[in-house]
């Protein structure tokens, strides 16, 4: 019974995970330039467009599954994914529009759990002023 509580457990744990940026993908709809900038930081690349403009946010350090099995006789074996994100914002008269993420971002967590990083933050503030 502990084993089956345990896996379910662990399974809730991978689901949330991933599922992060895909809820940010609809959360961040509509959020002003002004409340991103105070979660999610500055971006490290913005661009000008014609009908707005493009912030990126890089989470180039390598993302790792949560499982590696080392020996001492310098064998290692990683059981998941490594990964990195870049998420893409489109920005229209100071809003988020639409949210995008490029890069190899599949783990064990999930496919896009490389880019959770980059959003908790916000993720974490939608949900605070959610409760209040």
């Amino acid at each position: 019974m502990a084993r089956r509580l345990m896996g379910l457990a662990l399974l809730c744990l991978l689901a949330s995970c991933s599922s992060v940026p895909l809820r940010a993908q609809h959360d961040l709809i509509g959020m002003p330039k002004s409340d991103l900038l105070a979660c999610a930081g500055v971006p490290d690349r913005q661009a000008v467009t014609a009908d707005g403009e493009v912030l990126e946010y890089r989470q180039d350090q390598q993302v790792q599954g949560p499982f590696t099995i080392k020996t001492p006789i310098n064998f290692e074996l990683d059981v998941g994914g490594h990964g990195t994100c870049h998420m893409i914002l489109d920005m229209r008269v100071g809003r988020v529009a639409q949210v995008h993420y490029t890069g190899p971002s599949a783990t064990l967590l999930g496919r896009y759990a490389a880019c959770t990083p980059l959003i908790n933050a916000c993720e974490d503030q939608i949900s605070a002023n959610a409760k209040h």
